[in-house]
């Protein structure tokens, strides 16, 4: 299965090669199937077979042995978190002795472990959820990438960087995936016509918990919130970024940063099969 419109160095740009994926990950052997094409795939209706997908994805890195979280937190595509990391380092690719910041890390870990085996970044992440910041602790400890990953939990739900961020901290970039959804109910909502879609009613394919798929206000709150903060630590990164999904929140975006100072505005456009999404990123 190829991957559509994925970053050039993407590694996954080329397609699956399914007998060395389960090589990499057994437990993927029973999810494989040939579809009503003739293809070699999984059900990507079923969120078992999603994870050990990308589970599988995720140890074709040499760095990465172990990734366990529980099965109702968000499982992320390996394909399209590379990309952000990727597009990242394009960004940065003047800097030296790169760190980056990681806002919502999430149970997985999974930008902090990325930028470590691909490029071999150092990383502080956090989250809020104390139970999510324990299961990535125990991945980077599996992983014996302690020396790479610093996790901080946030405190106060809404803030973003306030109360992360310390007096002596510099990153290179900072890097953030927010909640698209204002509420559990419009989540919920957004799941059932993604699943119907898929044709499977009962369960999220890439499964999730509240905190990591909406915040007050939705993905629009989210993202001003962050970047009236980012004014507010202008000198300690030399990048801010994010993901965003909603093509009106750019808009909006930049014309805040202009008030708050920022000197430069850019976006990203990245393309991953069907979905279209975009980094924006500013600086000071």
């Amino acid at each position: 299965m190829k991957e559509k419109g994925l970053h050039p160095e993407n590694k996954f740009n080329k397609g699956y090669d399914f007998d060395d994926l389960v090589v990499k990950n057994p437990l993927l052997k029973e999810y494989v199937l040939e579809n009503k094409f003739g293809a070699v795939s999984i059900d990507f209706s079923d969120p078992k077979a999603v994870k050990e997908l990308n589970k599988a994805l995720l140890f074709t890195f040499d760095k990465i042995k172990v990734w366990k979280f529980a099965d109702e937190n968000l499982c992320p595509p390996i394909p399209g978190r590379l990309d952000y990391v990727l597009y990242l380092s394009d960004l940065l690719s003047s800097e030296k002795d790169i760190k980056i910041l990681d806002i919502g890390t999430g149970a997985s870990c999974i930008y902090a472990l990325l930028g470590v085996a691909q490029y071999n970044w150092n990383f502080v992440a956090t989250d809020i959820d104390v139970d999510s910041l324990d299961a990535a602790q125990d991945i980077i400890d599996d992983n014996k990438l302690e020396s790479k990953i610093e996790l901080r939990q946030q405190l106060n739900e809404q803030q973003i960087l306030k109360g992360i961020l310390k007096d002596d901290d510099s990153f290179s970039a900072v890097m953030c995936n927010p909640p698209f959804y204002k509420s559990a109910e419009e989540a919920q909502g957004a799941n059932r016509r993604k699943t119907k879609n898929l044709g499977n009613n009962a369960v999220r394919n890439f499964s999730g918990n509240n905190n990591e798929l909406w915040y007050p206000g939705g993905e629009k709150a989210f993202l001003h919130n962050y970047l009236y903060e980012s004014s507010l630590y202008a000198k300690q990164s030399i990048w801010f970024t994010s993901l965003v999904s909603k093509k009106e929140n750019v808009i909006s975006l930049q014309s805040s940063s202009k008030k708050l100072g920022a000197k430069e505005f850019k976006v990203i456009d990245m393309n991953q099969g069907n979905k279209v999404t975009r980094i924006v990123c500013w600086r000071f």
